[in-house]
């Protein structure tokens, strides 16, 4: 754990000029600087970067943040990862605070076998330059068309032909070899020695999605061998079905395009790179699974299946159809034509024209399934019907209703169905779903209970968020409310430490008594009518300040800490009412009023009075819901009675706000 100490140095010392600067071309405009938004695809630039108040905003996507939000939306990071990278960057030793004897050995290993990986990653890149390594890896390499840049990026090597090549120079470099064998590079023999996992194979080095080598596919040279390609065994540091290769290598480009193009093969994906369209990853040599799909979707909802377009390559596409589709993935598939792989495509077309290609031949998976199966079911109903129900079952996959809607509408209209019947099919596959996994859930408790003398392990939970789950409407549960409570959050962020300078013929001049903040106000009349806010994030980032602003801190403190926090809701929801031009029902007032102090004094108590009003809506939108329910037909007599109650209320407030 990183102590606060050292975070707060990390935070003052960075420029987030510089940091951003890494990564982005800007340009200096008036106080700011500009590029073109690095998150979304754009020609003229809309993302500006203000090193006075330490923070980026992009006006076309609405991405903003701090450096430490910056790192953690662009490397797709951590809190403590983006941190750390800081801590590097301007050379501030982290000394960690005190852990537990087995968090630092779980660490400690984790690192050592990160460590040897990285060490075989350069022995393997090493060998390509001399002897076996140079005649038959490196020339494989370039007579499959990869350029040194190419290979040196992506750290292709070769594992030489001796049983213990690596062993011996991992020996000599003073590594240890339980982590050898913890990495899966080398294995033990019947005889208890050790023999390298890889032999005579050139090798492509798999990245985790922050850069480090976490395991390794080789590639055999000889086609009498079986095995053509062997990958590392799952390990601490690998699991097969959770990650992707060339992942590190386009996770940027996924977001920036807003789109990821998946394809097959370690040459496919390589070539692809090199070709120029870098949104590509390939699925390690196994089968597409649910895990590599969400790490897809950290990155985009879009996602493009680009297979072969032989017998094996459709059933793979129409297999990883219906996954990425349940994961809540746009799905999109491009069958090359019989004979090609993205590899071979890739050499024998120009950029244009492989881009081309793929803009004209990418379909939906309707289209897809329908161009494939049709022929088959020409002229034969019951084919046809099967065909139907198969599409159907594809989109009731789909979590999205109105997704499902949308493909029910397209389905309808292309087989001239009514849309009726594919709803009935959709809803009964998805009930039946519901049912299978409530029965499975029972038989795992019976299993469970039948077994509870035995530990059960808790399952890994992913951390982060994707920047989509934290854009502003998603963060909304309250709509009818959510307007107001961005205002209210506007005027704490912005004007927080500011005193309302009531005249002395106001409701809320008090003769002898100091002048309220605009925190004060907001706070007190928010805590008079019940302390919160009813969207949950926005009273996380109101807690959050109110925290802060009760410990004494200053308004540029909090918004800093706030912008750095480790909570992305908080930073996101910070950046967004604090950076832009937030103009809903602030604007009017803004422009009629000449002073800060006469447009806060006018503003801030009318804002009090319409969020009482909205509050009062919110309820009685929730009322109407309830009396249109027929289980609550017994209570409708304290329903209305409550509805006329609130109403008389709304009336009252509204009366205010008028005067």
């Amino acid at each position: 754990m990183i102590p606060q100490e050292t975070v707060d140095l990390i935070l003052d010392t960075a420029r987030i000029e510089d940091v951003i600067g890494d990564f982005v071309s800007l340009k200096r405009r008036g106080a700011n600087l500009v590029a073109c938004c690095p998150f979304h695809n754009e020609k003229t630039p809309s993302f500006y970067v203000s090193p006075s108040k330490g923070i980026y905003k992009c006006f076309g996507c609405g991405k903003a943040g701090s450096a430490v939000g910056f790192l953690m939306e662009y490397e797709h990071s951590s809190y403590t990862e983006a941190l750390r990278y800081l801590a590097r960057k301007y050379h501030i030793e982290i000394q960690e605070e005190e852990e537990s004897a087995e968090d630092i050995a779980y660490r400690q290993r984790r690192e050592s076998l990160m460590l040897v990986s990285d060490f075989a990653e350069k022995f393997f890149a090493e060998q390509l330059k001399e002897g076996e390594g140079r005649s038959v890896g490196y020339a494989y390499y370039r007579n499959r068309g990869l350029e040194d840049e190419t290979i040196a990026k992506w750290g292709l090597g070769w594992a030489p032909s001796g049983r213990t090549a690596l062993i011996d120079a991992a020996k000599a470099a003073g590594y240890k070899m339980e982590y050898l064998v913890g990495a899966g590079l080398a294995v033990e023999r019947e005889d208890g020695s050790l023999a390298d996992k890889f032999r005579e194979r050139v090798m492509f080095p798999i990245h985790s999605v922050s850069g480090r080598v976490i395991a390794f596919s080789g590639r055999t040279l000889h086609a009498d061998n079986p095995a053509k390609y062997v990958n590392s065994p799952e390990t601490e540091i690998y699991v097969k079905s959770r990650n992707l290769l060339g992942i590190y290598f386009a996770k940027s480009e996924i977001s920036r395009l807003g789109k990821c193009i998946l394809v097959e093969g370690n040459m496919d994906v390589v070539m692809m790179h090199q070709l120029g369209i870098r949104n590509v990853v390939a699925s390690c040599g196994t089968s597409l699974t649910v895990e590599q799909l969400r790490l897809i979707h950290k990155f985009t909802d879009d996602l493009t299946i680009m297979y072969d377009g032989d017998s094996a390559g459709i059933h793979a596409a129409l297999r990883g159809t219906d996954l990425a589709l349940a994961e809540g993935l746009n799905v999109r598939i491009i069958l090359l034509p019989d004979g090609e792989d993205p590899d071979s495509f890739s050499k024998t077309h120009t950029l244009e024209q492989v881009q081309a290609y793929m803009e004209q031949h990418e379909q939906d998976f309707i289209s897809f399934k329908t161009d494939l199966l049709l022929k088959d079911a020409a002229g034969d109903p019951l084919k046809k019907a099967g065909l139907i129900n198969d599409i159907a079952d594809t989109i009731a996959e789909i979590p999205d209703a109105v997704k499902r809607s949308v493909y029910v509408e397209s389905v309808s209209q292309k087989f001239n169905i009514e849309s009726s019947i594919l709803f009935n099919r959709i809803s009964d596959r998805r009930q039946k779903k519901i049912s299978d996994a409530r029965e499975e859930a029972l038989r795992a408790a019976r299993r469970q209970e039948a077994s509870s003398s035995e530990a059960v392990q808790p399952q890994p939970v992913e951390s982060g968020a994707s920047a989509e789950d934290l854009a502003i409407a998603s963060l909304e549960t309250d709509r009818i409310v959510a307007p107001v409570e961005r205002d209210l959050l506007y005027f704490l962020l912005n004007y927080g430490s500011d005193q309302l300078h009531f005249e002395s013929d106001s409701e809320f001049y008090v003769e002898g008594e100091e002048l309220p903040t605009v925190t004060d106000f907001i706070a007190g009349a928010i805590e008079s009518d019940g302390g919160t806010l009813l969207n949950p994030a926005y009273q996380k980032v109101y807690a959050s300040y109110l925290e802060a602003y009760d410990a004494g801190h200053s308004q540029e403190e909090i918004i800093r800490s706030m912008f750095n926090s480790p909570d992305r809701q908080i930073s996101f929801v910070t950046a967004q009412l604090s950076i832009e031009k937030y103009r809903l029902t602030v604007k009017s007032f803004e422009e009629s009023l000449t002073t800060k102090d006469s447009w806060l004094v006018s503003r801030v108590p009318k804002l009090i009075l319409m969020y009482m009003d909205k509050k009062l809506e919110s309820r009685l939108d929730a009322l109407r819901r309830e009396m249109a329910d027929p289980g609550n037909q017994d209570r409708i007599l304290d329903l209305m009675n409550e509805m006329v109650r609130l109403q008389k209320l709304q009336k009252s407030v509204k009366e205010k706000m008028n005067k």
